[in-house]
């Protein structure tokens, strides 16, 4: 025991210990793998509309719950494995944000809008605040919470997935910019909201 405690103490950077480290990886693949939304979606959408709604309120369900000190069988285990301190008590927010984020790019946008509005929320979020929170040491001078190798991080996932989804260089490159300058913002939780919104709409306009 006094060895596995030891080892989720060790640090793996800087900034983080390992069950730091795990912790946002568990949150983030989450993120991450949100992306597999834009393939159910162009196959079967009110399926896939449908089941993120019900996912949505199980979830909910589920942190009233847990808050009451009723734990529900995996739900609950995943929710606090990948809370941070500052969600200890509280209702956690991020996966609630999530879905309405998707669900809202996959309202508002068409193809390949929603897939570039997604994949920017999968992707370019997903990646800045793993590697950002784990890794980033130089900070921005304004915004304390943010690190300059997270806000890169944002940017090249962006620009990949989007040009794999457009095949333009270009474009690629100025909605990454916009993405980043949007996940740069102290936004908390509700960035997985305002980013595929801006970044959809922004596409909209240069399409």
């Amino acid at each position: 025991m006094k060895y596995i405690k030891d080892f989720r103490h060790k640090r793996v950077s800087e900034n983080a210990t390992v069950e730091d480290f795990l912790k946002e990886l568990t949150r983030k693949s989450i993120h991450i793998f949100s992306a597999i939304s834009v393939f159910f979606a162009h196959f079967f959408f009110i399926p896939t509309v449908c089941l993120l709604g019900f996912g949505l309120l199980g979830y909910v369900i589920c942190e009233v719950l847990r808050l009451q000190g009723i734990r529900v069988p995996l739900i609950s285990h995943i929710t606090q494995c990948a809370s941070r301190v500052e969600d200890e008590g509280r209702f956690v927010l991020g996966p609630v944000t999530l879905v309405l984020g998707i669900m809202l790019a996959l309202f508002l946008f068409t193809e390949p809008i929603s897939t570039v509005a997604i994949f920017s929320l999968s992707f370019g979020d997903g990646f800045a605040s793993l590697i950002g929170k784990i890794y980033g040491v130089s900070r921005f001078k304004i915004i304390k919470q943010k690190t300059l190798l997270g806000s890169f991080s944002c940017f090249c996932a962006v620009f990949v997935s989007t040009f794999f989804v457009l095949k333009n260089l270009l474009l690629a490159f100025f909605i990454a910019i916009v993405a980043t300058l949007v996940e740069v913002l102290p936004l908390k939780n509700f960035d997985n909201i305002v980013i595929p919104v801006i970044v959809g709409i922004f596409t909209s306009f240069i399409v």
